[in-house]
């Protein structure tokens, strides 16, 4: 009799279906957050565009809103709960699911390796280690260089270079060009971008690496990411006139597929809906900015592997093409 009590009417004579409302309309909400995420306006200060980048952690007020469901002792606040559990297994819940085991034709590694990174050769040895026939490397500087070169040459004999971002390959490169995705204002010393063909055993496809201009979270500018969306803009360009069908694209996007300001990537390219895969910060990843994208292949599986001096981690993938 106590726990119906409980779950009876209250002082104010309220059932179990007529209280938590407030808390109801919040899960209703944050399930329409993570299902229709698109059609949020983004205000000054982007803050629909960072709601994009923490989405996969809106999965946390599930249990929040649970709890506060029970302590109203609300059926109706309980119920909603489920909405935005059902929208964040919708929309995440395959990433969740153990990797595919099926056949793949190419693995790749891409690490933004960091600027400050005070062993590069250790850092280029550990990349070798997930057997892919493709490494992809952002702020590689002058210093550094020769180090990657050495590491790398006896698997890797074919590399490119343009600026700060390179690719080692196991196969022939050629056509190696650095398309500029310099957003305004940004002077010609800024050199973020190559594109290669490797000549594959499945025949000849363009490789894309690239490194996008960094975000900032600022109390003035909100979450400022208009250099990186107009960079973003100028690859989705070079991505479109692209002459060969088969593409992967290898970078430190400084965003996650969900977010707006990449759609003119995402649009064009795909990715594995497999495990989070978090990638930045190493410290304690939160999200997974360093991306492998696709067209006309498939990419099948993507997880990280450990850390090294860089405040990323690796990222590696398997694709079928």
């Amino acid at each position: 009799m106590g726990r119906r009590a409980r779950w009876g009417r209250d002082a104010r004579g309220r059932s179990a279906w007529s209280r938590g409302r407030l808390v109801a309309a919040l899960a209703a909400l944050v399930a329409w957050l993570i299902v229709f995420h698109g059609t949020v306006p983004d205000l000054p200060g982007r803050p629909a565009s960072l709601l994009e980048a923490l989405l996969p952690w809106l999965g946390l007020t599930v249990p929040v809103l649970v709890v506060a469901a029970l302590g109203r002792r609300s059926a109706v606040a309980l119920l909603a709960a489920l909405l935005p559990a059902a929208a964040w297994a919708g929309h995440f819940g395959d990433r969740l699911l153990p990797a595919s085991a099926g056949p793949y034709d190419l693995t790749v590694v891409q690490h933004n390796v960091s600027d400050e990174n005070a062993d590069p050769a250790g850092t280029a040895r550990s990349l070798t280690a997930a057997g892919a026939e493709l490494i992809a490397l952002e702020e590689v500087t002058p210093a550094a260089l020769p180090a990657y070169r050495a590491a790398l040459a006896e698997r890797y004999p074919h590399h490119a270079v343009r600026g700060t971002v390179g690719l080692w390959s196991v196969y022939p490169l050629s056509d190696v060009r650095a398309p500029d995705i310099r957003p305004p204002g940004v002077g010609a010393g800024w050199r973020r971008a190559l594109r290669a063909t490797a000549t594959t055993p499945h025949g000849e496809l363009a490789v894309y690496v690239a490194h996008l201009p960094s975000v900032r979270l600022t109390a003035r500018r909100g979450f400022d990411c208009v250099r990186r969306d107009a960079s973003a803009e100028l690859l989705g360009a070079a991505l479109a006139a692209e002459r060969l069908d088969r593409v992967i694209l290898l970078g430190d996007l400084n965003g996650t597929v969900d977010e707006r300001g990449l759609a003119p990537l995402t649009a064009r390219l795909d990715t594995a809906r497999s495990r989070p895969a978090f990638s930045w910060p190493a410290s304690a990843p939160l999200a997974r900015i360093d991306q492998v994208l696709a067209r006309r292949s498939e990419v099948t599986h993507v997880w990280t592997l450990p850390r090294t001096g860089s405040d990323h981690l690796p990222v590696a993938a398997r694709l079928r093409h």
